[in-house]
């Protein structure tokens, strides 16, 4: 595509409009996340790794820094350093591997867990309002929907899995 789409029939708009859909939301979704990195004074990496640590530990899911490396899709050098850092800041700590003594797994802290759901809970409700308006099987097209949206712009995606999301 070089220009503007034009619409040429009435599914050709609607596509429009469920992309502008999704525009608006990652807009909305980089301006939270932007209030949660000041107020937590943390930068957009480390965000995205307490992301994937609170999503992978709410499937009772281990996490090791390699993982998290290809995760953040950044070197092992850049992983040790974050991994420094978040453990300085106390927000995780590194384990031996429940399972493999020789394997390393990162966790949150306890403290940390706390910290991102009071600044992330009030979002998290009032999108669990707007979601409970819908009907089981709006959401699962909707489900469907993101889950494909997510491939078509990220292929790894596709190895991603549905997560439950508690509200703290």
């Amino acid at each position: 595509m070089t220009g503007p789409w034009v619409a040429e029939s009435e599914h050709d708009r609607a596509v429009i409009e469920a992309l502008q859909g999704v525009r608006a939301f990652s807009d909305a979704i980089d301006r939270m996340n932007g209030g949660m990195k000041d107020d937590m004074a943390i930068n957009a990496t480390d965000l995205a790794a307490l992301r994937m640590l609170i999503m992978r530990e709410q499937r009772d899911e281990t996490v090791s820094p390699h993982e998290l490396a290809r995760h953040l899709r950044i070197s092992t050098a850049s992983t040790t350093k974050l991994l420094d850092r978040l453990t300085a800041s106390g927000h995780l700590e590194r384990r031996a591997h429940p399972r493999d003594r020789r394997s390393r797994v990162v966790v949150l802290t306890d403290e940390s867990k706390t910290s991102f759901f009071r600044h992330f809970g009030e979002n998290l409700r009032a999108m669990r309002g707007v979601a409970d308006e819908y009907t089981t099987e709006e959401l699962q097209v909707i489900v469907r929907f993101m889950a494909d949206m997510s491939v078509a712009i990220d292929p790894d995606a596709r190895h991603a899995k549905p997560t439950r999301v508690d509200a703290g």
